[in-house]
């Protein structure tokens, strides 16, 4: 079988993407540069989304009271120790909505990251409200020079659902935003969140057809996972019938079933998250990774024999 994305892999790999774009493994490094959110200080709503605790994924040797240098030579000592093949780095600004602030400020923030030894390039984590047009076409100049992508969180197409976790925005702003970032020539990615509350899996499976509508570079999906010092965590302990969160077995049985209608173009860069043990609040999947995850999703693609977009039809 030969697949769309000219490797053997039964999914629009991620991994390979960047082998085949750059010609050897590129690693991510993050960035804690201090940004907030407006449904975090107040312009839109305070407190951030019900589920969020970016405590619960920043590595140690971030934190915004430290240099974006500083952090990038930390980062870079510390996946060294991982992963002794990568040379090129992606600084990767993931906390909080990392355009939110005047256009001199990111201008100083990302010429700082690109200016690193060994960094070629930015990943930039923001919300669908946080970016317009001045800044969307400076970051269209910048990637003339350098690889870069603005990851949208977009969770869910349902406004209901975004209402309810407290996003503050809705899925028309992050369609448009995501539209406006790829007619710019920018690479451009998205984040889904499956098991939300008040989401029927059928309403999930849904959605794919509404997503395949976008022009994605790249595509992110986690199950929901209730993490300690949220309010979604507070929620879970007094009304746990209102969330059917998955079981593993349940979790991979959906994702294929999902990426089988997924378009294939769209590059899968990972099919869970993952959060450390200590800030469990809620039923989970034990001490298993992601690449344990990926590992369980690949075997049974193989033996069902499906891939990514067997079933895509526009």
């Amino acid at each position: 079988m030969t697949y769309p994305w000219k490797h053997d892999r039964r999914f629009n790999s991620y991994a390979e993407y960047f082998k085949k774009t750059f010609g050897e493994r590129v690693q991510k490094v993050s960035i804690d540069a201090g940004f907030t959110c407006p449904n975090r200080d107040g312009k839109l709503a305070r407190g951030g989304c019900c589920y969020c605790n970016n405590d619960a994924f920043n590595p140690s040797y971030c934190s915004p009271d430290k240099s974006v240098t500083q952090q990038l030579s930390e980062g870079i000592e510390f996946h060294k120790k991982r992963y002794r093949r990568a040379n090129k780095y992606l600084a990767y600004f993931q906390t909080y909505s990392n355009t939110y602030a005047p256009i001199d400020h990111l201008k100083s923030i990302y010429k700082e990251a690109l200016g690193f030894p060994g960094v070629i390039g930015l990943v930039i984590g923001t919300r669908p409200d946080c970016v317009d047009d001045e800044k969307l076409n400076w970051f269209a100049e910048l990637a003339k020079q350098h690889y870069i992508i603005i990851e949208y969180g977009a969770e869910s197409i349902y406004n209901k659902t975004l209402s309810l976790v407290n996003r503050q925005h809705s899925w028309e702003q992050t369609a448009q935003a995501i539209e406006e970032t790829a007619r710019r020539g920018i690479n451009t990615g998205t984040h889904f969140i499956f098991g939300l509350p008040g989401e029927s899996r059928a309403q999930m499976l849904d959605s794919v057809y509404v997503i395949n509508q976008l022009p994605l570079t790249t595509i992110k999906f986690h199950q929901l996972q209730i993490v300690k010092g949220t309010r979604m965590a507070l929620d879970y302990a007094k009304n746990p019938e209102n969330y059917e969160l998955f079981t593993m077995e349940e979790y991979i049985n959906f994702i294929i079933r999902f990426i089988e209608n997924l378009d294939p173009r769209f590059i899968i860069e990972r099919f869970t998250g993952e959060v450390p043990p200590r800030f469990h609040a809620g039923p989970n999947w034990g001490v298993i990774r992601n690449d344990q995850v990926n590992h369980l999703i690949e075997r049974k693609l193989e033996n069902m024999d499906t891939w990514q977009g067997r079933l895509f039809q526009l």
